[in-house]
């Protein structure tokens, strides 16, 4: 069919670049109308074989005869597309039936040239012989042309013989191409000696005389029908018998001879039948199968979800189900197969049974357990990889935390002198070596312990739920003495020892990387000591301990001294470049070493819990402070005060009293208090933490997400957050004048901000190209250097009356455009 489609599409080329266009009259667009639109709907149709003859056939000839085989072969290519609209939706079959009567009336127009000249200039000659017989080559070669190819495609769609195919559909309408030519002819003379207008009153009377025609015929088929009505009915009783044993007989077949595993199964689970594929997979054969029930060689693992599945069948719940299940073997083994049950209801829709189709997939599973060996063993020794044993550590880790009494430790081992056996003796032995130290190490644990080989001569071990931290200690000298006898290597005696650091839970570690972190270091102390020595991490322990300690103690005096203080970070509109609010930020001016930064005093204030009194007293302060600004400084819109919670602040059970306590203190409207939460607190857990927010949203105080966009916040969580601010982290607006990538983030969150109806601020802005930037990004707020420092509560009530003296009648007027100068403000009195 494309072949054929192609050779149309050459067909209408040829003649689009060959059409005569002087002979393109108005006779021409009258008959190219009345072939398109009225030739194809006025012809009869041979029922049987679904075939309709239609005066556009004479038309096309006419076409022909009157201005040559280019507008022919357009016009009959054109009309047999339009007209393939009528009875079929498929593209391919109506570009193929208009390709077909392009080509064919290509070739009758080449041929009838060939033999006897121009066919326009016959037509327009008196009749004569040569006329007459250029006509019926005419007919002759459409029909063969048309017919053959038709007849073609025919057989091979439906696979029988050519010519068995064209005799029985195609023979007989030779006649309709021979009288549709002849009719063609007949008006060709017609226009050619009464003129056009005598042929177009003759369209009428065509008209007529087929629909006359269809009209009689109609008559004897529904005559005839009522005649054979009555000595049909016993005839398709007998039909539909043998249509329903034959279906029947396919249907049995088709169940028998299945590759897939087939069974219908009674709604209480009994096999109603199989087939010898599924009793293959079962290893059964039908008899002893058919004895069975579903429920009998169902995994029990696997049997609760199968019969909670069919009983959600036949309750309507559901149509179909396809799961992987596991089944047993008659010989006992798992068989893994892919099930897809369906439910076959009778006329009342009530289920009578089940088709189960069952694809065994017993070996796919076994190359998923290899792949998933691959990649969590390693492959010369079979121990657990570095990948299985931290999730074996994190596990550990998790439940130390949750259980404080919960004691395990790592050790970290690493082969003496490896190197030199494995140059020495070859890689082969090497790795031989390697084979028989992890037989040695897992002779020296317990079931529940875990060693695994990181790679190269290091190997891992996880000491689960130790009694005493000395155990750890013992076993690792245990390691030692296993490891004293002599290895044999292929009949060399290697002596062999290894150094190990130990790395105990009592230092209390929050994630895997720290623990294996410190026994890593341990472990080249104890190296660095000599062959075959462990080492405890219990120096930098006891120091950390040490300093920890100290920490704490001049944090709780810190406390009790005052000698923390509130700084102050204004938060500036960006459209007016005015202060909006402040965020609160801890400093702690330390007697001896001055002001400490954060980032040591607040993780080990976080560690030892003094980050709750500490969080408790920024938050009074800073409410008290901003209930003095608004009494002294009002505003149409107040003043804001940002606080941040640690992720402990906001774990506490009395955190919504706390806040509502220090609301009614310090008189401070509570929707002037805007509680800071990271992404990480949030979503820690995620549940818990919706209804911690609600209740803190229902003092009607803000609520604000810091640093968004570093941590892993789910969007359908954030959608429930009762969140009013997003705060972009620094470090994208720090690079989004440098990157694409980190704009197109900043540009992302405050989209996301609109459509979630929550404001933004920006952090860390330290140019006036970011703050373009972020203005024109359509970000309400930001902070940062260029506007102002964390400033003490003196010049943060400065920066407030420079802003009130601006605002006055007297002063200069500030505009949206003059924020820059703003900043300056804000600069000046910093430098006082």
């Amino acid at each position: 069919m494309r072949v054929v489609i192609a050779a149309g599409v050459a067909a209408c080329l040829y003649s689009l670049a060959h059409l005569p266009l002087a002979k393109i009259d108005l006779q021409l667009v009258f008959i190219s109308a009345v072939t398109i639109v009225l030739g194809s709907r006025i012809g009869i149709e041979f029922s049987r074989l679904k075939v309709q003859i239609t005066v556009s056939d004479t038309f096309i000839f006419l076409s022909l005869l009157l201005y040559g085989g280019e507008v022919a072969v357009l016009l009959a290519t054109v009309e047999a597309l339009c007209s393939s609209f009528r009875f079929t939706k498929l593209w391919l079959t109506r570009f193929f039936n208009a390709a077909l009567l392009g080509c064919s009336t290509l070739l009758s127009a080449l041929v009838v040239e060939r033999v006897f000249g121009s066919l326009p200039e016959l037509s327009r000659g008196p009749l004569s012989s040569n006329f007459i017989a250029a006509v019926g080559l005419m007919a002759f070669v459409q029909y063969v042309a048309n017919s053959g190819i038709a007849a073609f495609r025919e057989s091979l769609k439906i696979d029988r013989p050519f010519t068995e195919v064209w005799r029985e559909y195609y023979l007989w309408t030779s006649v309709t191409y021979f009288a549709g030519g002849s009719a063609s002819a007949l008006t060709a003379q017609l226009i050619t000696g009464s003129g056009f207008y005598a042929f177009a009153i003759t369209i009428p009377i065509i008209w007529i005389i087929y629909f006359t025609y269809q009209s009689y015929r109609k008559q004897l088929e529904a005559t005839a029908a009522q005649a054979a009505q009555a000595g049909l009915h016993a005839e398709e009783q007998t039909r539909i018998s043998r249509a329903l044993r034959e279906s029947e007989e396919h249907f049995r077949s088709a169940f028998d001879h299945a590759a897939t595993g087939m069974a219908l199964v009674a709604t209480d689970g009994r096999w109603l039948s199989v087939n010898r594929s599924l009793c293959g997979l079962l290893g059964y054969d039908e008899a002893e199968l058919l004895l069975t029930n579903f429920q009998s060689v169902t995994h029990p693992d696997d049997l609760g979800e199968s019969l909670t599945d069919m009983y959600g069948m036949l309750e309507g719940k559901v149509v179909t189900c396809t799961k992987e299940r596991r089944y047993l073997h008659k010989q006992g083994q798992e068989v893994w197969a892919t099930v897809s049950t369906s439910t076959v209801a009778d006329s009342q829709g009530k289920p009578m049974h089940f088709i189960v189709q069952a694809q065994d997939i017993t070996e796919r599973k076994r190359a998923e357990d290899h792949l998933h060996h691959a990649a969590f063993y390693d492959g010369l020794t079979g121990l657990p990889n570095r990948a299985l044993f931290t999730d074996h550590l994190q596990v550990a880790v998790k439940r130390a935390q949750q259980h404080p009494e919960h004691l395990y430790a790592v050790l970290f081992l690493d082969v003496d002198r490896f190197k030199t056996i494995n140059d020495s003796l070859g890689h082969l032995l090497g790795d031989h070596l390697l084979r028989d130290v992890a037989r040695r190490l897992e002779a020296c644990i317990r079931p529940e312990d875990v060693v695994a080989r990181f790679g190269g001569d290091e190997f891992a071990i996880l000491l689960n739920g130790l009694a005493h931290s000395a155990d750890a200690i013992a076993v690792a000298e245990r390691i030692g003495r296993e490891l004293l006898t002599p290895f044999d290597l292929g009949g060399h005696e290697v002596f062999a020892s290894a150094s190990v650091g130990i790395a105990l839970s009592t230092i209390g570690y929050n994630s895997s990387e720290e623990i294996l972190r410190d026994a890593d270091t341990a472990m080249y102390r104890a190296k660095a000591q000599g062959n075959g020595c462990y080492e405890v991490f219990d120096k930098l322990m006891h120091a950390r301990a040490l300093s920890l300690l100290k920490l704490e103690n001049d944090l709780r005096r810190a406390v009790e001294r005052g000698e923390f203080e509130v700084f102050y970070q204004p938060i500036i509109r960006l459209k007016t470049g005015m202060i909006s609010g402040f965020e609160a930020l801890v400093r702690w001016r330390h007697p001896e070493r001055g002001i400490v930064s954060p980032l040591e005093f607040i993780p080990a204030a976080e560690e030892t819990g003094l980050i709750i009194p500490m969080g408790s007293w920024v938050l009074r302060q800073a409410c008290r402070q901003l209930s003095r600004w608004q009494a002294e400084y009002p505003a149409e819109a107040p003043l804001t005060m940002s606080v941040n919670l640690s992720g402990k602040q906001f774990r506490q059970a009395d955190l919504v009293d706390q806040v509502k306590r220090i609301l009614n203190e310090t008189k401070l409207p509570p929707q002037c208090l805007r509680l800071e939460i990271t992404e990480s607190v949030v979503m820690e857990d995620a549940e818990v933490a919706t209804a911690m927010l609600r209740q803190l949203r229902s003092l009607n105080v803000q609520l604000s997400i810091d640093d968004f966009g570093t941590g892993y916040s789910s969007l359908s969580y954030l959608h429930r957050f009762p969140i009013n601010i997003l705060k972009i982290d620094r470090s994208f607006v720090g690079r989004m004048c440098l990157e694409e990538e980190s704009l197109g983030i900043v540009e992302t969150i405050v989209i996301l901000a609109s459509k979630l109806k929550m404001n933004v601020v920006a952090e860390g802005i330290e140019t006036e190209e970011q703050c373009e930037g972020l203005r024109d990004l359509g970000c309400e707020y930001g902070q940062g250097f260029i506007f102002a420092e964390p400033v003490t509560q003196e010049a943060a009530t400065q920066l407030l009356a420079q802003e009130e003296r601006a605002r006055r009648p007297t002063a200069a007027l500030v505009s949206r455009e003059n924020s820059v100068h703003v900043v300056e403000l804000v600069g000046g009195a910093l430098s006082m």
